[in-house]
C-alpha cells in the first residue's frame, strides 16, 4: 500500500521506498504504521503471515525471530523502530506541527 501525502513531511530527495514488515493483530506495527501512512513516505506494507519469503527476510535481521514491525528503507533494516528513526532513515523529518500532531500536542 502507498499512501502519500507531501505536504505532511519535509523531504530531503531521497524517493525510497520504506518497506514495513508486520502482521495482524501486532499492537506495534498499528503504532508506527498510523504516523508513517500519514508521512508522506512511499509505504511498501507486506504481512509476514501471508509471505514466507517476507517472514524468512525478517528472520534474517531479527536474530532469526520474526519481531514486527521489521522496516527495510534501502538496504538498511530497523527491527521494531521508532517513527523518527524510520523517518530519519528516509531522509525526511516531520515539520514541527506534524510531529506535534501524531503524539497529540
Amino acid at each position: 500500500m502507498t499512501d502519500l501525502h507531501p505536504k505532511e513531511a519535509v523531504h530531503a530527495g531521497r524517493s525510497e521506498v520504506v518497506e514495513v514488515y508486520w502482521r495482524p493483530g501486532c499492537p506495534y506495527c498499528r503504532a508506527l504504521l498510523g504516523p508513517l501512512r500519514r508521512s508522506g513516505l512511499a509505504l511498501q506494507e507486506i504481512n509476514i503471515w501471508e509471505d514466507p519469503a517476507a517472514a524468512a527476510r525478517v528472520r534474517s535481521v531479527a536474530g532469526g525471530d520474526e519481531t514486527v514491525p521489521t522496516v527495510f528503507v534501502g538496504d538498511r533494516a530497523m527491527v521494531n523502530p521508532t517513527v523518527r528513526q524510520v523517518l530519519t532513515a528516509a531522509g525526511a523529518e516531520p515539520a514541527p506541527r506534524w510531529w506535534d500532531r501524531l503524539i497529540g500536542r
